[in-house]
C-alpha cells in the first residue's frame, strides 16, 4: 500500500509519500507520477461548470496487474493518490473514499498549523500516525 500527497499544479511534486513495505518504493513513485496524467484528464473531463459541485473522490484511476490506483483532488487542487494491492478484494469503494476523507481531514489540520509553510514536505507525527493506522487496516 502506498499513500501519496501531491502538491498542486504546476509543480506536482510529492509533499508526502509513505509505503508499506518499502522495498518497491521507487516503483510506487513511478506509478504515482504516471497517475497524475490520469487525474488531470479526469478533472478536465468534468468541465468548468461541474468544478464547484464536483465530487472530490475520483475513484479508480487505473488498474495494473499488481495494483489498483485511486485518486482524490481537493478544492485547492492538491492531489491524493493511493496505490493498493490488487489481490486485496476486501477493500470496497466506500472504504477507499472514507480513507481519502480521513487523509483530507488530516491534511487540513496540517494546513491550519501556523508553523507549516504550504508547499513544504509534510513532517507531522500526527499525520504519520493516522496514515500508519490506515495502512495497518488495509494490510
Amino acid at each position: 500500500v502506498l499513500v501519496s500527497v501531491i502538491c498542486s499544479p504546476p509543480q506536482n511534486y510529492p509533499l508526502y509519500i509513505r509505503s508499506v513495505p518499502t522495498e518497491n518504493e521507487l516503483k510506487f513513485h513511478y506509478t504515482v507520477h504516471t497517475s497524475l496524467d490520469v487525474v488531470d484528464e479526469k478533472i478536465s473531463a468534468m468541465g468548468k461548470a461541474l468544478v464547484d459541485q464536483r465530487e472530490l473522490y475520483l475513484g479508480l484511476l487505473y488498474p495494473t496487474e499488481d495494483y489498483k490506483v485511486y485518486g482524490y483532488v481537493t478544492n485547492s487542487k492538491v492531489k491524493f493518490v493511493m496505490v493498493v494491492d490488487s489481490s486485496n478484494t476486501a477493500l470496497r469503494d466506500n472504504e477507499i473514499r472514507s480513507m481519502f476523507r480521513k487523509l483530507h481531514n488530516s491534511y487540513t489540520d496540517i494546513m491550519c498549523n501556523p508553523f507549516y509553510n504550504p508547499g513544504d514536505c509534510i513532517h507531522s507525527r500526527a499525520f504519520d500516525n493516522m496514515v500508519n493506522s490506515m495502512m495497518m487496516q488495509v494490510c
